[in-house]
């Protein structure tokens, strides 16, 4: 959010010692006059005020009171209020070494004597403040916006307002964080204290000061009766509560009533709210009665009040302020509190599994999710963390991190499955299921993080991600189309490099040196600048000069010359649509683009290299970084082009400054679910993202769980988790999980193939314990995959109605017998997070067994060995077999320094080899690599296996064709 022109000013006009901070604040309200205007006479809101946090040299100075002898009663309030203050504060500070604590006044006028008395206060406490001065003509939007800018400062603790009473509309007290209302005047606050319950807000500090005098002449107000005189508003409300809270009788009086006389001569005590010079007179209270004045001006009017013990309007000034203080410094200890991790209160949502079960988007309608922001509550998010998209979900703050940084991560588990089939293993179903159970049943926090669904197989065939049955996130239809647009700006960011990079070799090709230098470096106002970008590439190639007018016409041609070849550029196109014609085009052929046509493609949008980065990035400066490092071709020479050079950097930069944010959404138990990044497991690295897992460990805490899902079989998916988003992250895995069914097992042990809308052959609805166990093989082969790596391994079968208990006992057995440390059958399909209480169980157990987590290649291996290690290690293969090309490339990558990057295996998921009929565990083949690109941003180099194929096609029946708009309703038909 930009700054406000008053911000601006006031941040220059800080004096020495005060501080201005980030644009995340708060906001202290001082609303103890508000509704007390008399006449014309002008109540002030009164704000707490400091000066840079450092003592100061000037004690505060009170002066002799004209009542009573020397006030020294309100004096050792004082002190003792201040005192206890600055030893609280300075504790914290020393507690919580980040603390800054910073009070914030917004005033429209002059400072005065109330002023200077609550930044003296301030001072002495050990305050910081910032000033905001705004001018008299404001209006109540243009104060309202302040009030909201400062509002919206983490560093911001407190806020004091100090404006005329005409300013201080219930618009405005009301917009106050409760949390630094410390004046007590929302609506929020005075309700608390109205229903007893004040250690959730903050009592007025006027009504605090007059509570404290009263004490202080007399120990014991219970029985005792009093009077308010004025009007009532926040302050004179609370003031009431806590008399009666004390014991008090109180009766609330205005001037003219004619009683007053004869109620003012039984009263005990009299406060008066406001100025009313000719009220009161030396007959009208009862010898040993206590008068306080709560007017800085009303002082001279009560001199000759004998045998009445007075406090006066500024003595009560004096002591307000102190109480302010304190509850600035109260506001500062709630924020470090705040600011540690904090114990879940999740709420579970409860199911009703009906059977037979409905379909999925039934499931999802029947449910009502928790409102966002109460789900974030119950996980420790806090308010300012959370961007919510409307109702049901919600971008998070990865601010998150640096506040949790020393909590402990939880246990680490992930999700794969054996070999996949038309007939599907349901890992999403499974993680969904596992995380109801965890959370829902045996209490224990968990998150699921999940990749965000492409558009390309949800319209095309596989339909949505959501999970099925009774273990989905929701609204599903919300989690499968668009969620919050990041697919959308990795689009938007792909193309623009591919715009940029056709632009370039244009320009080039019809420009001179002078002429493209001219342009690339402009005259703005008659003066020439690089910017920060063209400077980095100054730097990369050299040349030490930072005055354009000073490069040699050597140095200019080096700097505009890129020299792209436009037979050598990799950087393609990218659509989230399954469209295969699209995999091979020709651009440039307009005759505006002079004869620069050459053959290009399209990719499908989650195989661009800014999904595969913005998945294993840790952070905005990681990912900004990652970006500038993309290659999008090679110059003539064959020196790598990178978006640095391009100068594009920046903009992809702000193209994705949103998708890096996590969302949070829920399962059908409402227990939460981050679902972040894409990328395809047969093209990219098929995981969800390290900031979504990360955020995740953080915050369900040293005994929770995060279950994040690796795309496709082990083989793929799984390899990838290890040996490149865990080399990313520096997490390390606690336990895997192996999803199978049984119907795939029978397909893996020969059963016959399937079509999807044909019914099943009979080898699939029938016990066939033969078939089962042939298929087997291709589940110990993943168990053992999950084994190289050194982590345990849970088998979770997912059932479904047609399997037998005796096919059932087989897998569990076999898995078992293959090194897992539990098999067990799952329901949640069907029940929900109750089908998966006993793997559960299974996970938690595994999770504390002895784990030797490590990576299955050394990274300083050449580029060949580590594409032969996964190959014979994980696929199964007798070796691989490089094509001219790939040959060609790995050379290329190895003398530019890439040869140093982790692996990943672009090779079809439908096999263990790269022939996708081969079911089971084929063994003794070649796998050919036909290819080999390099992801340089993202961190790896990626061989082509066969004929993989990075742009999808459409199927001859898309998913489309039951895919409607009931027009009425807005409600999304068939799209499960």
């Amino acid at each position: 959010m930009r700054l406000s022109a008053a911000f601006r000013s006031a941040s220059r006009r800080l004096p020495v010692g005060a501080r201005c901070v980030p644009r995340n604040s708060s906001l202290l309200v001082s609303a103890t006059q508000r509704n007390l205007q008399v006449g014309n006479h002008r109540v002030l809101v009164r704000t707490a005020s400091s000066t840079g946090g450092q003592t100061s040299e000037a004690a505060v100075k009170f002066r002799k009171q004209p009542t009573r002898g020397d006030g020294s009663a309100s004096e050792h309030a004082i002190r003792e209020v201040i005192q206890k203050s600055r030893q609280e504060l300075s504790q914290l500070c020393q507690e919580n070494i980040a603390i800054k604590p910073l009070l914030a006044i917004i005033q429209m006028s002059e400072d005065d004597h109330l002023l200077q008395i609550n930044k003296k206060m301030a001072a002495e406490v050990g305050l910081s403040i910032m000033e905001i001065s705004l001018p008299v003509t404001c209006t109540e939007d243009e104060l309202l916006e302040e009030v909201l800018r400062v509002n919206e400062e983490s560093g911001v603790h407190a806020v004091y307002l100090y404006l005329p009473p005409s300013c201080t509309s219930s618009r405005l007290l009301n917009s106050i964080h409760t949390h630094k209302d410390i004046d007590g005047v929302c609506a929020v606050s005075v309700g608390h204290v109205v229903a007893g319950d004040s250690s959730r807000s903050f009592i007025p500090p006027q009504a605090r000061a007059v509570m404290e005098l009263l004490s202080r002449h007399d120990a014991s107000l219970e029985g005792k009766t009093a009077i308010l005189l004025g009007s009532e508003g926040s302050v004179g409300l609370a003031l009431q509560c806590l008399m009666e809270k004390a014991g008090m009788a109180v009766l609330k009086c205005q001037p003219g009533n004619t009683s007053l006389q004869k109620q003012l001569l039984e009263a005990d005590a009299v406060v008066v709210l406001e100025r009313s010079p000719s009220l009161l007179h030396p007959h009208c209270l009862k010898p040993g009665a206590v008068l306080i004045s709560c007017s800085l001006n009303q002082s001279e009017c009560f001199a000759g009040v004998g045998g009445v013990a007075v406090s006066s309007g500024d003595e009560v000034a004096h002591l307000s302020a102190a109480f302010r203080m304190q509850n600035a410094v109260q506001s500062v200890s709630l924020w470090a509190e705040r600011q540690r991790y904090q114990p879940w209160r999740l709420r579970p949502l409860k199911l009703q599994p009906l059977s037979p079960v409905p379909s999925d988007i039934l499931i999802s309608r029947a449910q009502s999710p928790k409102p966002i922001g109460r789900l974030a509550q119950e996980i420790g998010l806090l308010e300012e963390e959370l961007e919510p998209y409307g109702r049901t979900k919600a971008k998070v703050q990865l601010s998150i991190l640096d506040r949790l940084q020393d909590t402990p991560n939880g246990k680490y588990v992930i999700v794969a499955g054996i070999t996949p089939t038309p007939l599907g293993e349901g890992k999403s179903t499974v993680t969904i299921g596992l995380v109801q159970a965890l959370s829902a049943h045996l209490g224990l926090n968990a998150f699921a993080c999940l990749r965000q669904p492409s558009q390309g197989p949800t319209f095309g065939v596989k339909g949505g991600a959501a999970g099925g049955g009774y273990a989905q996130v929701i609204p599903m239809e919300e989690f499968n189309l668009h969620l919050t647009g990041d697919i959308h700006a990795i689009t938007a960011a792909n193309n623009l490099l591919a715009a940029a990079v056709d632009a370039r070799i244009l320009h080039e090709a019809s420009q001179s040196d002078m002429a493209l230098y001219r342009r690339l470096v402009p005259s703005v106002n008659g003066v020439r600048r690089f910017a920060p970008i063209q400077l980095d590439r100054l730097q990369r190639l050299g040349i030490t000069h930072t005055d354009p007018a000073a490069l040699t016409p050597e140095e200019v041609n080096r700097f505009v010359r890129l020299n792209i070849d436009p037979d050598r550029v990799t950087w393609q196109r990218v659509v989230d649509t399954n469209d295969r014609f699209l995999r091979r085009i020709t651009v440039g052929q307009a005759a505006t683009e002079k004869g620069h046509a050459r053959q290009a493609q399209f990719d499908i949008a989650v195989s661009s290299e800014i999904m595969a980065i913005l998945a294993l990035a840790d952070d905005l400066t990681d990912m900004r970084r990652r970006l500038g490092c993309m290659v999008v071709g090679s110059s003539r020479t064959g020196t790598p082009i990178t978006a640095d050079d391009l100068g594009v950097t920046g903009a992809l930069a702000v193209l994705m400054k949103d998708a890096i944010k996590p969302t949070l959404m829920q399962t059908l138990e409402g227990t939460p679910v981050f679902v972040h990044a894409g990328p395809f497991a047969n093209i990219a690295h098929g995981n969800s993202s390290v900031i979504a897992d990360k955020l995740a460990l953080k915050l369900v805490g040293e005994e929770g769980y995060v279950v994040t899902e690796a795309g496709f079989g082990a083989d793929i998916g799984m390899e990838k988790f290890f040996n490149i988003k865990c080399r990313a992250s520096g997490l390390r895995p606690s336990v895997c999980v192996l999803v199978a069914t049984v119907r795939a097992l029978k397909m893996h042990g020969g059963g016959p193939n399937v079509s999807a809308g044909v019914p099943l052959p009979k080898e699939y609805t029938q016990e066939n314990l033969e078939l089962v166990a042939s298929g087997c093989s291709n589940l110990k082969k993943q168990i053992e995959i999950a084994h190289l790596f050194g982590v345990p391994v849970v088998v979770a079968l997912n059932v479904f109605k047609t399997d037998s208990q005796a096919e059932l006992d087989l897998v569990c057995s076999i898995a078992k017998d293959s090194g897992a440390a539990a098999a067990v059958p799952c329901h949640h399909w069907s029940l929900g997070g109750r089908g998966s209480v006993e793997l559960a169980n299974a996970v938690k157990a595994a999770s504390h067994q002895e784990n030797n987590f490590r990576f299955l290649y050394d990274l300083q291996m050449p580029i060949v060995e580590k594409i032969r290690t996964i190959a014979q290690k994980v696929y199964g293969a007798h070796d691989v077999e490089l094509s001219p090309e790939a040959q060609h490339k790995i050379d290329y990558y190895s003398q530019q320094g890439y040869g140093s990057l982790p692996i990943c295996m672009a090779k079809t998921h439908l096999s263990l080899s790269h022939m996708p009929d081969k079911k089971g565990v084929p063994t003794g083949f070649i796998l050919p690599i036909r290819d080999v690109r390099a992801s340089i941003g993202a961190g790896f180099i990626y061989p082509l296996v066969g004929t993989m194929s990075t742009m999808p096609g459409l199927p001859t029946r898309p998913c489309f064709y039951d895919i409607d708009l009931d027009p009425v309703t807005q409600e999304i038909q068939g799209l499960f």
